[in-house]
C-alpha cells in the first residue's frame, strides 16, 4: 500500500510539472500564441516592403531603359524646363 501512495504522489508532482510548462513554462499555449502574433506582424511587414520593393524595381527598370523619366524627374525635382519653354511660377 505504501509503495502506491508514493508511485501517486511521484506521478501528481510529474502532472503538476507537466502542467505548468504547458500553460505558462517556455513552448506553453502562451508563449506560442505570443510567436503567432509575432509572425503574423513580420508577415505583414513583410508584405508592404515587398510591395515598396517591386515599385523600386519598376522605378529602376523604367530609369534605365528610356529618357522620359529621367526628364520628368528633372522637372519635378529640379524645377529644369526644356529649351524654347516658358516657366511660369504662381505663388500663393
Amino acid at each position: 500500500m505504501r509503495s502506491t501512495h508514493w508511485l501517486f504522489v511521484v506521478l501528481l508532482v510529474i502532472f503538476g510539472y507537466l502542467q505548468q510548462r504547458l500553460w505558462v513554462g517556455d513552448g506553453s499555449f502562451k508563449s506560442a500564441r505570443a510567436l503567432e502574433v509575432k509572425i503574423a506582424e513580420q508577415r505583414a511587414e513583410n508584405e508592404k516592403l515587398q510591395e515598396r520593393n517591386t515599385i523600386l524595381d519598376a522605378e529602376v527598370q523604367e530609369l534605365k531603359s528610356g529618357m522620359e523619366t529621367v526628364e520628368e524627374r528633372a522637372r519635378q525635382e529640379l524645377g529644369m524646363i526644356k529649351e524654347g519653354e516658358t516657366l511660369y511660377m504662381i505663388i500663393k
